[in-house]
């Protein structure tokens, strides 16, 4: 004891924070290991670094949010040894997970995502893995429709295969095949990506169809009201004459 009191408080503050930092990358990792034994197929992905990005992109618009690799739906895995190679190579990289191999994504603002929750639980529908994605979206993992034998009824999805166009799709995004989302955790400029508490990445995968009413009532409902809110116009720092 008489030999802690005498340690420099900077070396004690130093130690506790490297203890802090390898419980978090434990944390991290058993969580990343855990939606891949799950059967969601990992990827590395870039991370934010200082004011941009980490990959060679100059002005990359989505920091932190893309794949490396372009070949990412095919470098997609399960193999625990191969995501413990990723993070022993990056350990503050991200990472995604390539939607329509295991599962699908229902993406929704995240009031929304709040609302539809609260109704689900009271119908007592089974919702499963849900992720919260800073600053505004909700993340819920569904089972994906996978190859259907009529092929009328599958669609490809390029909803964040073109960050650019994100803001074109303020409500409900559905990823499945061609598309990815973060894997939690993950860090990103605004926050950071993390599973809602109880809906973690074990939690069974429900039918998309079991929470596509619920979920796109919820954006409808909150498009609703944005578009009712009254409109404040800025007086003109300037008029003529």
């Amino acid at each position: 004891m008489e030999r802690e009191r005498r340690m420099p408080r900077w070396l004690r503050r130093s130690g506790r924070g490297a203890a802090a930092a390898d419980a978090a990358a434990r944390e991290r990792e058993d969580l990343l290991l855990a939606a891949a034994e799950a059967g969601f197929p990992v990827a590395p992905a870039a991370r934010p670094e200082a004011y941009g990005c980490s990959c060679e992109r100059i002005g990359c618009p989505t920091p932190g949010r893309h794949p490396v690799s372009f070949a990412w739906q095919t470098q997609a895995t399960t193999d625990r040894d191969t995501v413990l190679r990723w993070l022993a190579s990056d350990p503050e990289a991200n990472a995604v997970t390539a939607t329509g191999q295991a599962h699908d994504v229902l993406d929704v603002p995240a009031e929304a995502g709040h609302a539809a929750l609260e109704r689900l639980a009271a119908a007592q529908v089974e919702v499963g893995p849900v992720a919260f994605a800073d600053p505004d979206r909700m993340l819920f993992f569904t089972a994906t429709r996978g190859t259907p034998e009529d092929e009328d009824e599958w669609w490809p999805c390029v909803l964040d295969c073109r960050p650019e166009t994100m803001d074109e799709h303020p409500g409900l995004r559905w990823h499945c095949r061609g598309s990815y989302v973060l894997l939690p955790p993950a860090r990103v400029p605004e926050g950071g990506v993390r599973w809602l508490p109880g809906h973690g990445p074990r939690q069974p995968l429900p039918d998309p169809l079991s929470l596509l009413e619920t979920l796109t009532d919820a954006c409808a409902e909150v498009v609703t009201e944005e578009d009712e809110e009254p409109q404040v116009h800025e007086p003109s720092s300037w008029s003529g004459r």
